[in-house]
Formats: structure tokens, sequence, C-alpha cells
């Protein structure tokens, strides 16, 4: 086991008494290196020179004494344990003047008995002293750490304590309160209460629950709910987590975060929310697809089922062996064909709603030609203009954008109480661009809202399926303006501005 040499400093003393103390310290069985100084220039550099682990003094010399190296090491902040070891025959009555000053200790040279138990006191207290204040600065800079730490993290960072007479506090509250709810943290401190003041009412019981579960079962604190900070018209959203420990006399102390959770908690619901139409637009999808299909049987049984067995009843008396007249045939052949062709035109038409062949001219010549039909139908007059003779799409992205458009002209026609609309369609920069205005009484936030609006939402949710957009702006009392941007690559290529009037809905 090694053991350490002392370095040991003498001030102030003969060479006589320097001697005599080293000899007391070697009968100690002390290991140590000293040197002696007796000349007060002498001390500054002998203290740079060396890290000193005690040093024995006089306090008869008058220039360097004890007072002046305790002044001297109180003035340079040097903490090096001082004992006065006196060559006075019999004075005591200094020692409380010393001890004060800063000395550790004050033996007459007389009884030096006692010296080598005071160096070892006094280097135990030392460490001890050492010690604390190592532990001190560490946890100094624990503290400024964790104050660095809470001051950025983005929410409120706290301690949180229940008595066991119910009574509530604050131990710690990070400066985040100011940001989040704008309270100062001595104020929180100083009223625990602010805190639930700003919880809305229907709120305010899950926060109460949660907190005592916690403090029952010693489980984690997860709370989420709204706040209404004072001045602020905006709501909150905020989410609270800590853990439970017991406190020195027995409470339930939590250390915790509340974090501003508004932006994630809105589109949480806006996810909800949209989930929820999606159900139903899908229900709504179901619902028209099977009408559709309905209507399509109903019309084939009808009227091309209806056609063929008039035509089979026309085709009966032509198969007997009974002797006619030609004019007879003549007859049965003008009203077979007659009936053939309305089987046609029937076909003709229920193909026609199933995919109009018009697409196979292009997405131009089917846009033109649905708002003729819809003039025709109407009786509202709608102008189709495209500068472009035709635009190369691919079938599925026509037959997209031509349903797109029947949806619109239906809207008009349910809803819009107008007598004109323009259609204008175009390509650029590999973009399909479809805008149709009319000069009805304008679509409003209210209309957009109604529950049963598939017709928009259902136009937005095909949009989007092709990596385009679908914008609806209106002008109560004057117009409603759609307008519909798809890429034609099926994919967002780059992020086009449509300008305008402010949207009601986007």
């Amino acid at each position: 086991m090694t053991i350490k040499t002392l370095k040991i400093l003498l001030v102030g003393y003969t060479t006589d008494h320097a001697r005599q103390i080293c000899t007391m310290l070697k009968q100690g069985e002390l290991h140590f290196h000293s040197e002696f100084i007796n000349d007060v220039s002498a001390l500054p550099k002998a203290l740079v020179e060396c890290s000193w682990d005690i040093i024995l003094c006089d306090d008869v010399t008058p220039d360097l004494g004890a007072i002046q190296v305790l002044s001297y090491l109180a003035k340079h902040h040097l903490t090096i344990p001082v004992i006065i070891v006196s060559s006075r025959e019999s004075d005591e009555t200094l020692a409380e003047r010393y001890m004060k000053a800063g000395a550790q200790d004050f033996i007459l040279m007389a009884r030096m008995a006692r010296l080598v138990p005071a160096i070892q006191r006094s280097l135990k207290q030392m460490e001890t002293v050492q010690h604390i204040r190592e532990t001190q600065l560490a946890l100094q800079k624990s503290e400024a750490r964790f104050r660095a730490i809470a001051s950025n993290l983005p929410g409120l960072v706290f301690q949180f304590l229940l008595n066991h007479d119910g009574t509530r506090s604050f131990p710690y509250v990070s400066e985040g309160s100011v940001m989040l709810l704008g309270i100062l943290p001595t104020a929180l401190i100083a009223q625990p209460e602010l805190f639930t003041d700003l919880i809305l009412p229907e709120d305010r019981v899950a926060y109460e629950e949660l907190m005592f579960a916690s403090a029952k079962h010693f489980s984690t604190w997860n709370w989420e709910g709204r706040i209404q900070v004072k001045s602020d018209p905006d709501i909150k959203w905020v989410g609270l987590r800590a853990t439970p420990r017991r406190s020195l006399n027995g409470a339930v102390l939590w250390d915790g975060i509340v974090m501003n959770i508004t932006r994630n908690k809105l589109a949480e619901i806006e996810i909800a929310r949209s989930h929820a139409q999606l159900a139903e637009l899908s229900s709504y999808l179901q619902k028209v697809k099977e009408h559709e299909r309905a209507r399509i049987a109903r019309e084939i049984h009808d009227d091309i089922g209806g056609t063929l067995t008039a035509i089979k009843c026309e085709l009966l008396p032509c198969m007997d062996t009974k002797p006619r007249k030609p004019d007879f045939y003549r007859q049965k052949a003008v009203s077979i064909e007659e009936l053939v062709d309305y089987v046609i035109d029937s076909t003709r038409r229920i193909s026609m709603d199933l995919r109009p062949g018009v697409l196979d001219f292009g997405i131009v010549a089917a846009i033109e030609w649905q708002a003729k039909e819809f003039s025709k139908r109407t009786d509202i007059a709608c102008q189709f203009s495209c500068e472009q003779d035709d635009i190369p799409l691919d079938a599925d992205l026509a037959i997209a954008i031509f349903r797109i458009f029947q949806e619109i002209l239906t809207n008009i026609s349910k809803h819009a109480s107008a007598s004109r609309v323009d259609v204008r369609l175009s390509e650029y920069d590999n973009w399909v661009h479809l805008e149709a205005s009319d000069n009805g009484r304008g679509i409003t936030d209210a209309d957009m809202k109604k529950t049963g609006s598939f017709g928009i939402r259902g136009m937005r949710e095909r949009c989007q399926q092709l990596g385009g957009d679908l914008r609806v702006y209106g002008v109560p009392g004057q117009e409603t303006r759609v307008v519909v941007q798809i890429p034609v690559a099926g994919k967002v290529q780059s992020s086009k501005k449509i300008a305008g009037s402010s949207p009601v809905w986007q």
C-alpha cells in the first residue's frame, strides 16, 4: 500500500525550532517533505512553486506570523490548512482569535505531542471539505444542465406534490410556463390552483381522476385535455406525463412535463373526421352503384327485353304454314325494323351512360359534347372553350375528368339556379386544368358543410387519388367557380397556385 508523502511548509521559525518540529513529526511516523521560510518576501514564491498539504507557522515573528499567513491565503482564496505551532511559553489565549481567522488548530511548542493528531485531523477535515465542494460543484453543474434542458424543451417541466391532507403545490416549475400557460413560474408556485383554473370544465374531471389513480397505484400519470389561457381566444390541447414517487414526508411527488399538442390533436381529430367522411362517402357510393345497377337492369329488362319480346310476337305469325298476302309480311318487316332500331337506340343510350363513346375522340370532344347535351337537357346556356384541338390523356384519366365534369354540371342543375355556365379546358406544364363557373346563387360555407354534400366530396377524393386538386370558390348571389387541376402523369410534378377570390372550401 502506497503511503502518501506530505508536503509541509514551515513559516516564521528559527532553524532550531524548525528542526524540533520535524523531529516531532518523524517520531509520529509521518512521511513528509518539508521546507521552511522566515522571510515575508519568500512566502508568495513558495506557495506558487509547490502545492502544500499543510502549513505550520509561528505567531511571534512580526513580519511573517500567523496573521500574515492567514490573511494572504484568504486574499488569494487558497485552501491550505494552517496549524499554528507557537513558540510562546504559555499563552493559549490567542487560540480563539486565530481559529476565527481561519487556523485549523493552535498548539504550544511545549505541548507538541498534539501536533501529529492535529495534522491528521486537519487533513481529514480538508478531505471532507474538498469532497463537499466537489459535490456542490457537481450539483451546481447538474442543476445548470437541467435548467438549460428544461428551458429549451417545448413545454413545461414541473414537480407536483399531493399531500396527505389533499393540499397541492408545485415545488418546481420551469420557465416554459410563461410560453405555455402565460403564467410566471413564481406565480404558479405561489398559487398552484392557477393551472387547474385554466383547464376547461369538461376536461377537469378526467384530470382529477387520473391524478388520484396515479397516486393510488403509483402508475404513470397521463392526461390530455384543453386549456384556455387568459387573454388568448384560442383553446390549446396539452398533454401531461408524470412519474410519481414518495417524498420525504410520505406525500406523492410527481416529476413530469406538460407539452402543447394542439397541432397533433387537431390533426388527429381531422383524420378521424376524414375517416368518418370517407366511410360515409363509401357507403353513399355503394348505394349509388347499386341504384345504378338496378336502373340499368330495369332499362335492359323494360326497354330491350320488352322490345325483343315484341319482335318475337311480330315474328310468330310469320312462322306458321298459313298462306298470307305479301303486304302482311311487308308490314311485319317494317314493324320489326322499327323495333330493332329502338333496341339499337336503347343499347347505345345505356352504353353511353356506362362509358360515353365520344371519349374515343378525346377529352376535348367529350367535354364539348357533354356541355351541348347539358344545354339541350336543362335549357341552361353552357359555353365551352379550349385552345387545343386535343389533349392526349390516359383512358382512365380521361374518364375521371369527364365524370368530374358531369358531377359539376349535375350540381349546377340541382342547386345553382343559374342561366349560364362557362367551361374552360386547357393543358400546360403537364397539368390538365378544368374550370366551370356559373352565374347562379353562389355556394356558401354552410352549403359546403352539409352532411349530405357527397358530390363535391366525391370529386375531391377522385382528384386526390389522381394527385390533383379541386377547389370551389363562391360569391353569394353572384357565382360559383369550380377549378380542377390534375397532373397528366397522375402525380404531382410541381405546385401551382390557383388565382382567384378566397375559396369557400379547399
